[in-house]
């Protein structure tokens, strides 16, 4: 299937590892051209050789910093002329429970997982035009907590009902939101949490019990489906919040 990509322009933060590097790859291959966006100068100088320095932008920006959505607006534009889209990754926020996470650790994760991502998409929206769209990268934690994640569990939530209201607020202009919930996806991320517990490999054999597909997913599924997302393919999908979970999230 033609997704309908060649010469649109995306910006793709959190892109120089796991999900959104996975998506920027998809979209490139599909034939369109990336913003990316990530803290380290090493890594997005890494995330634009290996992507295709004619295909790619490179920005170094903090998601939780009001500055970044212009800067990655304003890359665009001068790069490519025009921008159709963003994926908007708002990474993991730091691990623990309800009753270990701090106050300040819920402010600065408010500020990053949650504002900053709202913020990214107010501004980007802003500059779409009919055709548009935005994804969030969110989790499973959406529609079920996920053990030692309390922050996650509180606030993906409330980012995916923002993100269907804003999809309400922008249908009447052609822009699309929509969201996926990805699970044990094979990433740097969840290999860390696997090994949080100390024994990664014990970690990973548990969570593969309760995926009906009896795998981890790889990257590139997950990139796939955000790209479909995307796409003008997905033209008339708007306000869904898709899992790329391998099932293992019982509810509807």
């Amino acid at each position: 299937m033609d997704l309908g990509l060649n010469d649109r322009v995306y910006i793709v933060t959190g892109a120089s590892r796991g999900l959104g590097q996975a998506t920027a790859r998809v979209l490139v291959d599909e034939g369109g051209r990336v913003v990316v966006s990530s803290r380290s100068p090493e890594n997005v100088a890494a995330a634009v050789a290996g992507l295709g320095e004619e295909m790619a932008e490179g920005v170094v920006a903090d998601n939780g910093d009001a500055g970044t959505p212009h800067a990655l607006v304003t890359a665009a534009r001068q790069r490519f002329g025009r921008v159709d889209g963003a994926l908007i990754s708002v990474g993991g926020p730091p691990a623990g429970a309800v009753t270990a996470i701090t106050d300040d650790q819920w402010r600065a994760s408010f500020e990053s997982v949650f504002l900053g991502a709202m913020r990214l998409a107010r501004v980007i929206a802003s500059e779409l035009q009919e055709g548009g769209a935005l994804v969030f990268v969110l989790s499973t934690s959406v529609k079920q907590p996920i053990g030692g994640l309390a922050i996650s569990n509180g606030l993906r939530p409330g980012l995916a009902m923002a993100a269907k209201t804003l999809a309400d607020e922008l249908g009447p202009k052609g822009i699309r939101v929509n969201g996926l919930l990805p699970g044990r996806v094979d990433t740097e991320r969840v290999q860390e949490l696997d090994a949080m517990g100390g024994d990664a490999e014990e970690a990973r054999r548990v969570n593969i019990e309760q995926i009906p597909l009896r795998r981890y997913g790889q990257p590139a599924e997950f990139g796939r489906a955000a790209a479909f997302l995307l796409s003008p393919a997905a033209g008339y999908v708007t306000g869904a919040m898709l899992p790329v979970d391998g099932g293992i999230t019982r509810g509807l």
